[in-house]
């Protein structure tokens, strides 16, 4: 079957999947999983230092990092529109290829060229390379499974993101503090480098000798099938919320913490509160809603992550530190990880349920098509949530440098930092409008189910 938009058609149909309820899935869907841990530990790694790197080093605004931010971070998501139709032309392997390529070179040059147009050109390259990979490996996964066991597939699929999250943060932090931020885009680098040779060496896909590639026209029929499923559209505005606030572990956080506790902190190793709970937590939980609804199952993440922004929120409300093993921690680390914590239980119940929902939007053949647009949900989500991050910082968390270069006495500093936990205020309250975004989609939906079935 041809498959049209956004994701690539995935040469290989995976004849050896299971077809029934299984743990148990075929190499393909195990090579792909391996490759994209070491993306997302190459694009990890980066992103959670980029913030800083922008102002830092190359000598942004936090404006204008926000804005560059959001630019990178939700393009990734969209040119896959494109990409994704390019890929079917070459086919899978080849086009893999070319992303790592681009990667390891896009990273690189961002690491060694610290200056305002290189670095965007830097990223730009990431970009192209990045946006080739995310449709095709959760469209893999798609094709390796079937109804009976999608959702453990997705669920074994985002533990291993995961991983390759956890990672790439774990390694950055000492990189940052002992060699430099610019050595961070480095690394990276290297970590594309070993994905490239896992596709090289490891992955030969099977060429389905009756597809054809697509055409720019089929590509923009397929973007307006997809529209035209008004439930599928609804749900990726809503979930936009979830990753809105989820977003700010790489936005606003690696900022906040280093200018509210001190060049002590550790963001990196907050940040990776949120794939540790994932890694450990997402197949119980995934077997645990088995019997639920993915509305449901999403409805319990929506209530949770606004829930999570509160708690980062009270970090400001708590002056005294807290004592842990004679140890003494800071009140804004212990309020920073215990959010990250329930941020991260909330994706437990929202990832791998919304994939097994994408996947049951499609009809057969189009399991690329949806598996590609249900991204789109990211793309909106950290457009809207870096591009706020960025204003947000400079009205409640300035950057020191700047409130320096002014001449503000002591006073008026701490002054400047008053108000900082409004940041995380106005992204509960985000969380929450997708709270009851989705209560109103679950009630419209059953109320035209009742109907059909009168």
């Amino acid at each position: 079957m041809e498959s049209q938009g956004r994701g690539p058609i995935i040469p290989e149909q995976c004849p050896e999947a299971e077809q029934a309820s299984t743990w148990r899935f075929p190499r393909t869907f195990w090579t792909a999983n391996g490759v994209e841990l070491f993306e997302r530990a190459a694009y990890y790694g980066t992103f959670i230092a980029l913030a800083l790197y922008l102002t830092d080093v190359v000598g942004f605004s936090d404006v204008a990092a926000g804005w560059i931010g959001a630019g990178f971070a939700s393009l990734i998501y969209l040119l896959p529109f494109v990409t994704g139709a390019a890929a079917d032309r070459i086919g899978f392997r080849p086009a893999l290829i070319i992303a790592f390529l681009l990667l390891a070179a896009g990273y690189a040059a961002l690491g060694l060229f610290p200056h305002k147009l290189p670095v965007l050109l830097a990223l730009g390259l990431i970009v192209v390379g990045g946006s080739f990979v995310k449709p095709t490996i959760t469209g893999t996964v798609a094709k390796c499974s079937d109804s009976a066991n999608r959702a453990r597939a997705y669920s074994l699929f985002y533990m291993m993101v995961n991983i390759g999250s956890f990672t790439g943060k774990t390694v950055a932090k000492p990189v940052r503090t002992m060699l430099g931020l610019d050595y961070v885009p480095l690394y990276s680098s290297g970590a594309a480098l070993v994905a490239l040779l896992l596709v090289l060496f490891l992955y030969w896909p099977t060429e389905n000798g009756e597809q054809r590639p697509r055409s720019a026209a089929e590509s923009v029929r397929g973007l307006v099938t997809v529209l035209k499923n008004g439930r599928f559209l609804a749900l990726i505005l809503i979930t936009a919320g979830f990753w809105a606030i989820q977003g700010q572990l790489y936005a606003s956080l690696p900022k906040y913490v280093l200018r509210m506790v001190g060049p002590e902190a550790s963001p990196e190793w907050y940040a990776n509160v949120n794939p540790l709970v994932v890694v450990l937590m997402v197949v119980p939980i995934t077997h645990l809603v088995r019997r639920f609804s993915a509305v449901t199952s999403i409805g319990i993440s929506l209530a949770l992550v606004p829930c999570s922004a509160l708690l980062m929120a009270f970090s400001g409300l708590v002056k005294t530190p807290f004592h842990l093993l004679g140890y003494a921690l800071h009140p804004i680390t212990v309020m920073m990880v215990a959010g990250i914590a329930v941020q991260g239980l909330a994706e437990c119940f929202l990832s791998p349920r919304y994939l097994e929902y994408a996947s049951k939007q499609a009809p057969p053949g189009q399991e690329g098509l949806y598996m590609g647009y249900a991204q789109v949900n990211t793309f909106f989500a950290w457009l809207f949530g870096f591009a706020l991050s960025g204003y947000l910082l400079d009205a409640f968390c300035p950057d020191p440098n700047k409130l320096r270069a002014a001449g503000l006495s002591a006073a008026a500093v701490e002054r400047a930092y008053a108000h900082a936990p409004y940041l995380w205020y106005t992204f509960a309250g985000i969380g929450f409008a997708a709270f009851a975004a989705l209560l109103v989609f679950r009630w419209v939906t059953g109320r035209l189910d009742r109907g059909r079935r009168a």
